[in-house]
């Protein structure tokens, strides 16, 4: 049985209902080029054509905000491959706009960003 705040999309013994790979149509590879702290924001723009559940959900949870990659994927409860997929047709379609990111460092993997990042996410999960 689902629990109420998961909606019908997952269920308390079975887990996810719907397997990553239905969700991208199969496809591995997003269109756009998106990083996991890729930043993307709405325009505004409506989709033309169908959209699964999960796009639907994504474009509510940025809005107008910029929100990185790996926050999408964290809320939407998605492999990061499979949010990229998802995010991707929506920069096709117009409705999201998608921005690298920018290091204010030379290496981008420096402890004290890392540290900066983690204590980001602690606090926004």
């Amino acid at each position: 049985m689902a629990a109420p705040q998961d909606g019908p999309w997952l269920d308390d013994a079975a887990g996810r209902l719907v397997r990553p790979y239905t969700v991208s149509n199969g496809r591995t590879r997003p269109t756009a080029a998106l990083d996991l702290l890729s930043m993307v924001m709405t325009t505004g723009a409506v989709p033309a054509g169908q959209m699964g559940p999960e796009h639907t959900d994504a474009l509510g949870l940025i809005g107008s905000r910029p929100t990185s990659v790996a926050e999408v994927a964290a809320h939407l409860r998605l492999p990061a491959v499979v949010t990229k997929v998802v995010l991707s047709d929506l920069v096709d379609c117009g409705a999201l706009t998608a921005k690298a990111p920018s290091f204010r460092t030379q290496n981008p993997t420096d402890r004290s960003l890392l540290e900066a990042v983690l204590d980001g996410l602690r606090r926004r999960l």
